[in-house]
């Protein structure tokens, strides 16, 4: 008989799975960093020789750790200055420094993210866990506390409310990759024709400063409004300092991270449904940047 991994090896091996569940619940990359350190604390405690499924009983102790973090994020979320945006998440395979996940799909972009916000802290947990992980409902009633049936009827509700709420599936990366750059190229050379082009007529830009640093405090919707002010940003941008512009993949989404004078300023992802863009999300919140890597 071969010995069992240690506590630390057997952690460490699903990592990536339960980061990827804490930041689904969470939509913060910080917190589901916390998250991870309290849960490794706690698996430590545990007997070990007492978990018949280490996968699982790992998910149990993540999601009961961060359902205990979102319902004090959802109250501090209320009185939150503008619109709130997930952190950003890179999710470009071939990025050295990304964190470890397993993220990817629709499940990770923002726009689930914000539709997921829209569920009670219960619906989120038991939707993240059974319609993106695929854990069974026995396993989901251990990690919420539930019994197996209210987990059904909670995963039922969110799933109606999800549907609801959900459009045209978001482009893969590769799909996006060619709108994206037609888009960024007419926002370098000033072109507003080419820019509405490629706004879809119900296109949105929102912006995350968080209260923190100057960005919209409500959303901005239209191909001529968004145009016009993703062209005025670029332009007063460019004379905060010397520039810096790098393109990468943060939530399955093109992304353009900005530095002024060396310093990250904002990442901003743009969302892409059928051949045009459909969201641009701006997250210039310092909080939210610290966890991003250049």
């Amino acid at each position: 008989m071969t010995d069992r991994p240690d506590s630390a090896d057997e952690f460490t091996a699903h990592r990536a799975l339960l980061f990827s569940i804490a930041y689904e619940i969470l939509g913060s990359v910080a917190d589901a960093e916390d998250v991870l350190q309290d849960s490794y604390l706690r698996w430590r405690s545990v007997d070990h020789a007492s978990v018949e499924n280490v996968r699982a009983y790992l998910a149990q102790i993540v999601t009961r750790q961060a359902l205990g973090v979102l319902r004090s994020a959802v109250r501090r979320r209320e009185r939150y200055v503008g619109p709130w945006l997930p952190e950003p998440l890179e999710t470009d395979a071939a990025a050295p420094d990304g964190i470890d996940h397993v993220l990817t799909g629709e499940a990770v972009t923002t726009a689930m993210l914000l539709v997921l916000e829209a569920l009670s802290p219960a619906q989120r947990a038991v939707f993240v866990l059974r319609e993106v992980f695929g854990f069974d409902y026995g396993e989901i009633a251990a990690a919420v506390d539930k019994s197996e049936a209210a987990v059904r009827q909670l995963n039922q509700r969110a799933r109606t409310s999800v549907r609801a709420r959900r459009h045209a599936a978001v482009a893969t990366p590769a799909e996006a990759r060619p709108v994206a750059e037609r888009f960024l190229t007419a926002a370098a050379t000033g072109d507003v024709q080419g820019l509405m082009d490629l706004l879809a007529p119900d296109v949105v830009f929102l912006a995350d400063g968080g209260g923190v640093v100057n960005a919209a405090r409500r959303p901005v919707t239209g191909p001529d409004k968004v145009a016009r002010l993703l062209l005025g940003l670029l332009a007063k941008t460019a004379h905060m300092g010397e520039l810096d512009i790098r393109t990468g993949t943060h939530n399955g989404m093109p992304s353009v991270v900005a530095l002024i004078d060396g310093v990250l300023d904002q990442v901003t992802s743009v969302e892409i449904r059928d051949g045009l863009v459909t969201a641009v999300y701006c997250v210039r919140n310092p909080e939210k940047l610290a966890m991003v890597g250049v």
